[in-house]
């Protein structure tokens, strides 16, 4: 091995980054299409609980949004039953109505500008840890990119329908890109509908091999340095977009119609 050359590890991760730029195609989805990819995919993940949960996503008009026709499952979702609505939650466009517990969504899109999507689910692995007290353990590669990134709202304050649930959502969560809902779910929010899913999809990893870890024994911390590097490696731009694009091939080779 005396002849292998070898560079410092930034070197690699730089070159990855600049193939990724070159080889990966971006999608090229309309907002309503990437809405109904990110409920389809977090339907096969396992995200469903029948009717509860939602995804939104900031519309082009300032106070503006779309999301997904309330009655209508995370398996059901088409990119035509994906509405506009305004902060009054009227619809400016489709056919349907959208869910009244989409209105503490308004508050987090008011706080934080720079947030363009929304994710709200009850997965069950997150459900099931929302009930113990217990906030999200980070200690696994996989789900580095949450490292330091998930908050955590310790007290239930009820079904989110109403604006002092908005409140207390949207200041639990702070300036954080995901956080825990105790007695409820899980809520990521970020630049992109790309990075909410992604990032809803490894939380309720997280919360799985939490339980599970549990079950035979303490959870051993993970060094925070090497955390915060695979955090960057991990949720880079680059890696979340191909990372979306994956799990919406999956989900368009056994339901492409959700494009319709």
């Amino acid at each position: 091995m005396d002849n292998v050359v070898t560079q410092p590890k930034k070197t690699y991760d730089e070159k990855f980054r600049a193939d990724m730029d070159r080889c990966l195609a971006a999608a090229d989805w309309s907002l309503q299409e990437r809405v109904a990819l990110a409920c389809r995919i977090l339907h096969r993940d396992g995200h469903d609980s029948a009717l509860a949960g939602q995804i939104s996503a900031r519309g082009e008009r300032p106070g503006t949004y779309w999301t997904l026709s309330f009655g209508l499952g995370l398996d059901e979702a088409r990119s035509s039953s994906v509405l506009l609505v305004d902060d009054a939650l009227d619809v400016l466009a489709g056919d349907g109505m959208p869910n009244p517990a989409n209105r503490f969504h308004l508050w987090i899109y008011r706080a934080r500008p720079e947030v363009n999507a929304i994710v709200h689910t009850h997965a069950p692995y997150v459900s099931a840890l929302s009930l113990v007290a217990e906030e999200l353990i980070i200690a696994h590669m996989d789900t580095c990119v949450l490292y330091e990134n998930c908050a955590y709202l310790a007290d239930w304050p009820g079904v989110p329908i109403g604006d002092e649930e908005g409140r207390i959502i949207s200041e639990a969560l702070g300036d954080k890109p995901a956080v825990l809902l105790a007695h409820h779910g899980l809520l990521t929010a970020t630049e992109s509908v790309e990075r909410a899913v992604v990032l809803a999809f490894y939380l309720e990893r997280a919360a799985r091999m939490q339980l599970r870890a549990r079950a035979v024994g303490a959870i051993r911390a993970v060094n925070p340095e090497l955390a915060r590097e695979a955090r960057g490696y991990r949720g880079s731009p680059q890696y979340i977009s191909a990372t979306f694009n994956y799990l919406a091939r999956c989900v368009l080779r056994e339901t492409p119609e959700c494009l319709t």
